[in-house]
């Protein structure tokens, strides 16, 4: 490639090679008045000299390091600008850009994480918030057959932002519900009665600490917590029959809103 001399310079294209700048970068820079050739040839195209290309490369050099145009112009034609100054500046300000990326990369990572293991506790962290008969193969257990699903995404977001204390809050909530349903229960509330509505929702409302639960979802989740035997086994535990007490109390709120239970679906 030819060099630039004090007698023939180099063309837009030869620069925007040499430099690894845009033809159209160097047209906008022409056009501001920040880098303008200094030559034209004797067809008429402007021409960059030795001079030219140094200005160039102190303007390549500001913006790879985040100076804007306008700053820039000021740095190389002010002669009472304080170089040293707005370089200290810039980098603190590229200081605080790595810190905020840090801080996102150490967010994704978290989002990884809670995407492929769901809850981001140890096992001896699990043990104590969920109880003794919790099993820490379980969100491995539901990743496998829900990691595909809408309702896992969701639920692995929320993870992501959560600790121990976090947890233990939504753990707590979950047990107020459960002492409520056996109380309700206790107390002879009827399937469809006010009641036995309000602890349905207040079911959905204690549920979405996991991800948004629609009625037909719950009603899913009704025949659930009667058919599996661990979430049987649970409610049962906490009254004898309240598993399918439970599900028959959502049946009947999924009526009062015109949801057919024995044809709901996961939607």
């Amino acid at each position: 490639m030819t060099d630039a001399t004090d007698t023939d310079g180099l063309t837009v294209g030869q620069v925007s090679t040499r430099l690894g700048v845009t033809v159209r970068a160097l047209h906008h820079w022409d056009e501001t008045g920040l880098a303008r050739p200094s030559l034209r040839s004797a067809a008429g195209y402007r021409l960059y000299t030795v001079g030219d290309l140094e200005r160039l490369h102190r303007i390549v050099v500001y913006r790879e390091i985040g100076l804007g145009l306008d700053r820039i112009r000021a740095v190389l034609d002010d002669s009472t600008a304080d170089v040293p100054g707005a370089l200290r500046a810039q980098r603190t300000q590229v200081a605080e850009r790595i810190d905020r990326l840090q801080q996102l990369g150490a967010g994704l990572d978290r989002m990884i994480d809670a995407h492929e293991r769901g809850l981001l506790l140890t096992v001896e962290q699990q043990t104590a918030i969920f109880g003794p008969q919790w099993n820490p193969d379980w969100p491995a257990q539901a990743r496998q057959r829900y990691g595909d699903t809408t309702q896992w995404r969701q639920y692995a977001e929320r993870s992501a932002s959560r600790g121990p204390e976090e947890w233990q809050a939504v753990t707590d909530a979950m047990a107020d519900f459960d002492r409520a349903l056996g109380d309700a229960m206790d107390a002879g509330v009827t399937p469809g009665s006010p009641e036995a509505d309000q602890l349905v929702e207040w079911h959905r409302e204690v549920f979405a600490s996991y991800f948004p639960l629609t009625r037909q979802m719950q009603v899913c989740l009704g025949r659930m917590y009667e058919a599996d035997p661990a979430f049987a086994a649970h409610y049962d535990g906490i009254r004898a029959g309240l598993a399918t007490w439970f599900r028959r109390i959502i049946d009947a709120g999924a009526r009062a809103h015109s949801i057919d239970p024995d044809t709901a679906t996961w939607q």
